[in-house]
């Protein structure tokens, strides 16, 4: 079964942590299969807080999702987010 992750950028709190981190992702990809559905594309905040972005990538199952989040690449890559915006991730299951 398929399994979504959303990453919701909340707020920006350091661009250039945020460039090293859109540089690093990429590396983080071979070997793992992701695709990216929705990329920061125009959005619009229906409900809660404002944020300023949304990231949805689809995975052939939750175990794989983990894997490319828990690997050694994205792992050194997710810290220059932490420290350049806040966010929220969420990983569910597809129907």
């Amino acid at each position: 079964m398929s399994a979504y992750m959303i990453f919701t950028r909340d707020k920006t709190l350091d661009q250039g942590e945020m460039d090293v981190y859109s540089k690093a992702v990429p590396a983080s990809i071979p070997g793992h299969e992701l695709k990216a559905l929705a990329f920061y594309g125009t959005h619009e905040d229906l409900e809660g807080a404002r944020t300023e972005g949304t990231v949805i990538l689809e995975f052939p199952s939750t175990s794989a999702a983990k894997e490319w989040y828990d690997s050694p690449l994205y792992r050194e890559a997710r810290e220059h987010r932490f420290k350049g915006a806040t966010y929220r991730v969420t990983l569910v299951d597809g129907v």
